[in-house]
């Protein structure tokens, strides 16, 4: 009788079980063969749906794929469909990215919630909240209104929201999060075409003719307003907004209060341009009280830069005075 012989990857499948979390390295002093080796062996479990893989090189450990057993969204229409394939994107705590129908199924599933019944309610919420929208913008000018005792923008408006009820954040919200924390220019960009359509329809609807980007608090190596900037491709003027440096750096985003949003943002920001424009489209990525737009709005209209100032964000809060603090 021929003794069964198994194949390295069954046997590397079956240590990692045993082992739980294994790195290469690991799997290296086990098995006689490369390092080139075991990486083949590895790509084409992972490949497989056979292991998964936690964190990025130098530090990577595999372990067992655990399937988790999912209830097909067969009962909605092709239109439900393609809007939860289309507007549908999910972070894990563990960082992982799931979207579109089989994201949600995940997500259902993590919540313990029924997949079929919370997906209709998921779509109803949806088309609750861009019937808010007009050409794919919200007007967020009403909710600076009722915020500050004088406005000085002329127009305000978001791409989107940045978290809508139940749901959490949007599409865009975790893209705009994602690319922030990762620094990942990739990312950066991948967001970036997502919206850029948009800004452009409303750049020539407006007639702007300079474009200004609110400065960032908090030092980062990729900073996603210069890479908003390098590809705009706008072929406009860039207004001179500079963010002073203070003893100790306080962002807007951990302040609660509106007055000290307020107070922050008039003797942080300043605006050093004494070109003359009409229309200046000033940009941020995103809106929680709107203070940093509104106090960069008044330099703009004290020093007679222009005669009209539309703010845009990435993402903006539903209510009045709200805090995004995560961006």
């Amino acid at each position: 009788m021929v003794p069964m012989v198994t194949s390295t990857s069954e046997d590397m499948l079956k240590y990692i079980e045993i082992h739980k979390q294994v790195s290469p390295r690991q799997l290296l002093d086990v098995f006689p063969i490369s390092s080139r080796a075991i990486a083949k062996h590895l790509k084409r479990l992972f490949e497989e749906g056979k292991v998964t893989k936690m964190g990025r090189p130098p530090k990577v450990f595999y372990a067992i794929f655990k399937k988790e057993a999912l209830t097909p969204l067969t009962r909605l229409g092709d239109e439900e469909s393609t809007i939860i394939e289309r507007r549908f994107y999910y972070i894990t705590p563990l960082g992982e990215i799931k979207e579109g129908v089989k994201g949600f199924d995940y997500w259902c599933h993590q919540q313990k919630l029924p997949v079929q019944k919370t997906a209709f309610e998921y779509i109803k919420t949806l088309k609750k909240y861009d019937a808010l929208k007009k050409d794919n913008l919200v007007n967020g000018l009403d909710k600076m209104k009722n915020t500050f005792e004088k406005t000085f923008l002329d127009d305000l408006f978001y791409l989107d929201f940045y978290a809508i009820e139940r749901f959490g954040k949007t599409k865009l919200g975790q893209l705009l999060l994602l690319a922030k924390q990762s620094q990942n220019r990739q990312q950066i960009n991948e967001l970036i075409s997502l919206i850029q359509p948009t800004i452009k329809k409303l750049m020539s609807s407006y007639n702007i003719d300079c474009i200004g980007f609110i400065p960032p608090t908090v030092k980062r190596n990729v900073q996603i307003m210069d890479e908003f900037r390098k590809k705009m491709h706008a072929n406009l003027p860039i207004l001179s907004i500079s963010k002073l440096k203070t003893p100790i750096i306080v962002p807007q985003k951990t302040l609660s209060k509106l007055a000290h949003r307020i107070e922050n943002a008039a003797h942080t920001i300043v605006v050093e341009d004494t070109r003359k424009f009409k229309t200046i489209l000033l940009i941020d990525d995103a809106v929680g009280s709107g203070a940093t737009l509104n106090e960069t709005g008044r330099q703009m209209k004290e020093k007679k830069l222009c005669k009209r100032i539309i703010g845009l964000a990435v993402t903006g809060s539903v209510k009045g005075f709200d805090v995004i603090s995560e961006v």
